[in-house]
């Protein structure tokens, strides 16, 4: 246990310091929120797998494999299916926006009247995903070492903090490339193998465990497709995901590297859901199925292995928390405060004026993990507040977002029309079917497609001078168009 507490340790100190030293290349707005946009293939994939591969994807990914075996693979699946879909259909063109925010976006699409609406619904889900990573470490260090809730928190919460106040994007980055290899060391090189073997193989797992355990969709068909609904589509339009976006050096980068990183978590999503089933064949009488990835760990892994994987565990978790907190704090900043405060940010701005934007960005950052650090504190269970803006986000952001990408007819009055009946019809059913029942993503999603269409077509088109600038964006060309873009109708 020694041993393990000192890997434990080691890796805790060593992302400081990687953080530290990104800190030095954060000069600029762009520095501190995109990595400057100047991320290659190799790095771009790490941390964009880093930042979707976090400890529900892990802990929860493990959990799933122990309650319905290789069918629990799906959660983690559709995760990588909307990296997929995001990066082979729209990575691209969001690289070549040169925005910062999901909203900012929508302002360049629709006008600005969208802004801060969708700013408040993107804040509340990045805020409530970062607490709930926060709160993960409780779990982690309380399972492995016996470290109080209160203390955990406060432990692994203030380092995500100190290295991401410091430099920002540049920062994440580097740790999420930290993160990224040793989560891939500790997963694949040694819990995977390690408990395969240890359960005897796969043809005594089988022999162990109730039939259906290796049935690919035991875990029914229903669950599998609310998994699309809310993580692949989710994965389309997070403020988290989107940032990482951003940090592309171009639109191939952004689309070759993101389609790697969505590969990587079919991988991880398999190696999750054999690791549960290799649990289960072991312990099969766990009185918490979410104990199943520290058993794993502290009862079948060598001392000083266990250590490594346990940080991988903690890598993960470290990397959901760190980007959820900047895209918390972007969001705060760049949507909602300076907007309300009637001060246009621009797209893409010199670096000049850029470097005075640093300590704004810092400050905001700052409050917003010292926010998440206290509300995962005071909170036990976070999973129903998380649900509720998971489902705001995508039954009232998806389908203005996504129709803004696709079709030219849609406008400001069909957004607002989709953010508003998506909202108050997915908050409506959550009331009267439960806050984590199935049914209000669903309609949700159709009562603002209705919306948005039938708003759309019932209005006045865009303002041509508009779209006329939102395809000179979408095509790379962020130099001013020759009229003012006026209000979109």
């Amino acid at each position: 246990m020694a041993v393990d507490t000192l890997v434990i340790a080691a890796y805790l100190l060593g992302m400081l310091g990687v953080g530290w030293w990104g800190a030095r290349r954060a000069r600029s707005k762009s520095d501190f929120l995109v990595a400057g946009r100047s991320l290659g293939p190799l790095m771009y994939c790490g941390t964009m797998a880093a930042i979707v591969l976090g400890g529900a994807s892990t802990i929860g990914g493990v959990r799933l494999g122990y309650v319905y075996g290789l069918s629990g693979a799906w959660m983690v699946l559709t995760i990588g299916f909307g990296l997929l879909v995001l990066s082979i259909f729209f990575s691209a063109r969001l690289a070549r926006l040169k925005v910062y925010t999901v909203s900012e976006m929508l302002s360049l699409r629709y006008g600005d009247a969208v802004s801060v609406i969708s700013g408040l619904v993107m804040w509340s889900y990045t805020l409530m995903l970062s607490v709930t990573a926060t709160i993960a470490y409780a779990t982690i260090f309380d399972a492995l070492f016996g470290l109080p809730r209160t203390a955990s928190i406060i432990l692994g919460g203030t380092i995500v903090l100190a290295y991401s106040t410091l430099g920002g994007m540049w920062s994440i980055t580097l740790t999420d490339m930290a993160q990224f290899v040793v989560k891939s060391i500790g997963i694949f090189l040694l819990l995977l193998p390690i408990a395969v073997v240890k359960a005897g193989g796969f043809s005594a797992m089988a022999d162990k465990l109730p039939h259906g355990f290796f049935s690919p969709t035991s875990i029914g068909a229903q669950t599998i497709f609310t998994y699309v609904l809310i993580y692949t589509f989710g994965i389309l339009i997070g403020q988290d995901i989107w940032q990482r976006v951003f940090t592309a050096r171009n639109d191939r980068i952004a689309a070759y590297g993101g389609t790697a990183a969505g590969v990587y978590c079919l991988l991880y999503a398999l190696a999750g859901a054999v690791i549960g089933t290799a649990t289960k064949a072991l312990y099969p009488n766990l009185a918490h199925a979410d104990d199943a990835f520290a058993t794993i760990v502290t009862n079948a892994l060598p001392v000083g292995v266990s250590g490594l994987v346990a940080a991988a565990a903690l890598s993960a978790v470290m990397s959901t928390s760190s980007g959820a907190l900047i895209a918390c704090a972007t969001v705060a900043n760049n949507d909602i405060w300076q907007r309300l405060r009637h001060r246009r940010v621009a797209a893409a701005t010199a670096e000049g004026p850029e470097r005075d934007e640093v300590g704004s960005n810092r400050l905001f950052i700052l409050v917003m993990g010292i926010a998440m650090i206290g509300i995962s504190c005071l909170l036990n269970d976070v999973v129903a507040a998380l649900t509720v803006a998971y489902n705001l986000l995508v039954g009232g952001l998806l389908v203005p977002i996504l129709g803004g990408m696709v079709w030219r007819r849609g406008n400001l009055p069909g957004a607002l029309a989709a953010i508003a009946v998506g909202g108050v019809t997915v908050i409506t059913f959550m009331v009267l079917k439960g806050l984590l029942a199935n049914e209000p993503i669903y309609y949700a999603l159709f009562a603002a497609l209705v919306a948005y269409v039938g708003v759309s077509l019932a209005t006045r088109r865009t303002d041509p001078t508009r779209l006329v600038a939102w395809q000179r964006r979408l095509a790379g060309d962020d130099t001013p168009a020759s009229a003012p873009a006026s209000a979109a109708v």
